[in-house]
């Protein structure tokens, strides 16, 4: 299964879908060290917590970079050559991006740039919430709008995507090795 790890991966589901155990147990079977680059910052008890329980998922393989904001620089800089990396969660990023008053195109340009020069499988994991209805705010539906052009732009520079909904994993995109 290692051999099938493509380059990159995106994972998607809703909230408690299941995602991010799936995009953890694409990471671990490559052989080697998993970087999990994590892009939540803990600023209440309930995120804290939602931390912990991750952290507490995941074995010793796994070493923890924390990069809320700047993701091209994490991948350029702190990936090895071995292993492989999983970034958790694209929409969380965006929503770092969106409250320092960057902007999440230039942002995702950059990210999406850094991509080839990463020696390791990268497999991201995001939020898909653009299932709803329209939301009721304008920053809301900001933040819905701009998650749906990130996702689209990553996935279409995946090799692969997947779609997560009840623990269920639903391919996509497939890889070209098994299209």
């Amino acid at each position: 299964m290692a051999e099938s790890l493509p380059r990159v991966t995106l994972v998607l589901g809703g909230a408690r879908s299941g995602k991010s155990a799936h995009a953890e147990a694409l990471v671990e079977s490559r052989p080697g060290p998993c970087l999990y680059l994590a892009t939540a910052e803990a600023g209440d008890g309930e995120m804290a917590e939602r931390i912990a329980a991750h952290r507490a998922r995941r074995g010793t393989r796994w070493r923890t970079l924390e990069e809320p904001l700047d993701l091209a620089g994490a991948l350029s800089e702190g990936v090895g050559s071995d292993g492989a990396v999983l970034v958790d969660c694209l929409t969380l990023w965006l929503s770092n991006l969106l409250a320092a008053g960057r902007d999440p195109a230039e942002e995702t340009r950059h990210l999406l740039k850094a991509l080839p020069g990463v020696e390791v499988p990268v497999v991201f994991v995001s939020n898909e919430v653009g299932l709803g209805i329209v939301p009721m705010n304008a920053l809301a539906r900001r933040f819905r709008d701009e998650a749906g052009r990130l996702n689209q732009a990553v996935a279409a520079a995946a090799d692969r995507v997947v779609f997560v909904a009840a623990g269920l994993p639903l391919v996509l995109k497939p890889s070209a090795a098994h299209r």
